[in-house]
């Protein structure tokens, strides 16, 4: 089992794992991968500023713009730093489905004068390509969402000297997640902004806590666990670290931060009294994510088709056109549940006050 950690300033790993080795991390906080803007060259060179690791976001991106993402990560000097992929599934399974909801965004459509996004039956992400890119670039480190890498995938970016890390958001998945030989695990919790780690598109999402997670994750597993999901706060590292984590991984925390590519409708809404709470819905792209409940989740909901990625191509230029008016009402704003704790500023600072906070909770020095 992963031996708990008593940071002293630097990661103490496990004999088993050398992920973090890889990257020497000082500060054991990883940003999260966030796509659709989020995520930012900046953001990653902050987090390398701070003595974490941040991630690129190759989530809906061309292979031509995320090679010039890691050309510009690699230029400012950072090492150490990763990109995560999206696993693609299968074509569509219900395409009457899909078309109904098509009819029912006409009215949102009609809202902003554009046109709903076209029914795509299978997309891929460009996923191959893109895992060939990550291996050629000799990226230090590769993270999977929607499903687990598999061997094969696994095994060639072990011959490049890559530690891949599998997304999970339960137990099960973890166990499978390392028998592929997986380095690490990002274990996600239900508090958890954007989308959930679900291997299946129709998976229903797990409502156990992020440490509880961690805990049960570390009992069945033998490689290290990055903690996600709600982690904002000093206290809420230390918790995590307490519950097996070596490291933990922050996104909501840092939507606001002065680098991330966050839409400025969606950092007003963050901080706007007029939203209140976080919803878990299928809405906006076909799998479950979670964001601050809005209009767009209240009418949508109920109707959403577990088919992904066409609701998200759907919804894609109703998104756009609603970020456009300024109109957080039908905008995806993804956020986790302790998102009245992100904070705006440079994303080293609020990295190194989160880590400051856990040192002095820890009794530590920063």
């Amino acid at each position: 089992m992963i031996r708990r950690n008593s940071y002293d300033g630097s990661v103490q790993m496990p004999d088993s794992a050398e992920v973090f080795d890889l990257m020497s991390l000082r500060v054991p906080i990883v940003v999260a991968p966030m796509a659709g803007g989020p995520s930012t060259p900046a953001l990653v060179i902050a987090a390398a500023q701070a003595q974490a690791v941040g991630f690129l976001a190759a989530g809906y991106k061309s292979v031509n713009a995320l090679a010039g993402e890691i050309d510009e990560v690699v230029a400012s000097g950072v090492g150490a730093y990763g990109v995560n992929l999206f696993v693609p599934g299968g074509p569509a399974r219900d395409l009457a489905a899909v078309l109904r909801y098509r009819d029912e965004l006409e009215p949102v459509a009609r809202r902003y004068n554009v046109d709903v996004g076209p029914v795509v039956e299978f997309d891929d992400d460009a996923y191959a390509d893109k895992v060939d890119l990550v291996i050629s670039r000799r990226v230090p480190l590769v993270s999977f969402t929607f499903g687990l890498p598999g061997e094969s995938v696994v095994d060639r970016l072990h011959g490049a000297g890559i530690a891949a890390v599998a997304t999970v958001a339960d137990p099960i998945d973890a166990k499978a997640a390392a028998a592929q030989g997986v380095d690490a695990l990002c274990v996600q919790g239900f508090e958890a902004g954007g989308h959930r780690a679900t291997l299946s598109t129709t998976a229903e999402p797990s409502q156990t806590s992020t440490i509880e997670l961690v805990r049960e994750v570390a009992e069945l597993v033998d490689i290290p666990i990055i903690a996600a999901g709600g982690i904002a706060t000093g206290a809420h590292v230390d918790a995590a670290l307490a519950a097996g984590a070596v490291a933990v991984q922050l996104g909501t925390a840092l939507l606001d931060s002065a680098e991330a590519g966050t839409k400025p409708t969606h950092r007003a809404a963050l901080r706007n009294s007029r939203f209140t709470e976080t919803v878990v819905t299928r809405a906006f792209s076909g799998r479950p994510a979670r964001a601050l409940r809005n209009e767009f989740t209240d009418r949508y909901s109920p109707l959403a088709p577990a088919e992904y990625p066409q609701l998200h191509h759907l919804t894609s230029p109703l998104r756009s056109a609603a970020a456009l008016a300024g109109d957080p009402e039908f905008l995806n704003l993804w956020a986790g549940t302790s998102f009245r704790d992100s904070d705006f500023g440079p994303a080293a600072e609020i990295i190194a006050r989160i880590w400051s906070q856990t040192a002095a909770a820890r009794g530590l020095g920063s």
